[in-house]
């Protein structure tokens, strides 16, 4: 796909913004669940935003300042920003020089990416909350590769088959080698404090038990009881950790799991239902059709 040079309010499906953005943007790649983001010209200051997908974000040079989610923070050259589904930015204030190259992920497309790793990727986001991480120069030459292979995707002019497949492997080898990253920079923190800490080991659980549950569907009732917690303190740390109820963690996972065995498996209805823990097909297609706008067996058909 050539590069489109577009407004920001053109990709406003993936934020919600209190007014339009005054900028240009160059797009190398965009789907459904993916946005690549080349490059921004803002042509004034920035108005507040709140994502509703993950963003990571490299400065190829210059500086910013903002205020993430009430706290001040800088992000300059040689620097990595993550951040998180309803992350709202405020306050910006940019050198003239600011560059840099963005990607916005959807929770869905981010969990495919990373599995079991997706643990690791909340604790570091949720629970120690670190948003900016600094590159080292071999650090940058392995992102660099990454890069230019993705972009000599884009600029093949001639069509290519499975290309949104192909893009897609190059941008989760990027997301796992990134959460190696994540690992050895929440290893050299220091330990948060005790109260902090005590919620979020229960918040990693929940979602470490979340993770490796073969049946999702289930209650916060349920993972509360296996946490030895009420429902209501479960849906209070998800709440203050993640700015997602403990229901909405649930629903998330579930529909990953759908998505999975709809598009990857030639599992009946009938067994990816009993699977997935749900009591019979037809509660399981009204599921589907409540949360995909299309009966299980349309889904799939579309997919295929």
């Amino acid at each position: 796909m050539e590069q489109d040079t577009i407004l920001l309010d053109k990709v406003a499906s993936h934020f919600d913004v209190e007014h339009p953005v005054d900028a240009d943007v160059t797009l190398s790649y965009t789907d459904e669940d993916i946005v690549m983001i080349d490059n921004v010209k803002f042509m004034a200051n920035p108005a507040p935003v709140r994502l509703k997908v993950n963003m990571v974000a490299f400065c190829i040079k210059g500086k910013i300042q903002a205020v993430i989610n009430g706290q001040v923070t800088q992000f300059e050259q040689n620097q990595l920003l993550i951040c998180p589904p309803n992350t709202t930015i405020t306050d910006f204030l940019l050198s003239p020089d600011f560059d840099f190259k963005a990607i916005l992920v959807s929770n869905r497309m981010l969990q495919s990416f990373l599995h079991e790793k997706m643990s690791l990727w909340t604790e570091v986001l949720y629970i120690h909350k670190m948003h900016v991480i600094t590159f080292d120069e071999e650090d940058i030459r392995t992102f660099t590769h990454f890069y230019d292979l993705l972009n000599s995707v884009f600029t093949i002019e001639k069509q290519i088959a499975y290309k949104s497949e192909v893009v897609r492997s190059f941008l989760r080898g990027a997301f796992l080698h990134l959460c190696g990253l994540l690992k050895a920079v929440k290893q050299s923190e220091t330990i948060i404090p005790s109260s902090v800490s005590q919620q979020g080991t229960i918040f990693q659980r929940f979602l470490d038990l979340l993770g490796k549950s073969a049946v999702k569907h289930r209650s916060v009732e349920y993972y509360a009881s296996e946490l030895c917690i009420t429902p209501k303190y479960l849906s209070m740390i998800c709440k203050k950790h993640s700015g997602k109820t403990a229901n909405e963690w649930i629903r998330e996972h579930t529909l990953e799991d759908i998505r999975y065995y709809l598009r990857q498996t030639d599992l009946t209805m009938t067994q990816i239902a009993d699977r997935l823990g749900f009591p019979n097909p037809s509660f399981f297609g009204k599921y589907v059709k409540e949360h995909f706008g299309m009966t299980p067996a349309q889904f799939r058909q579309k997919n295929m």
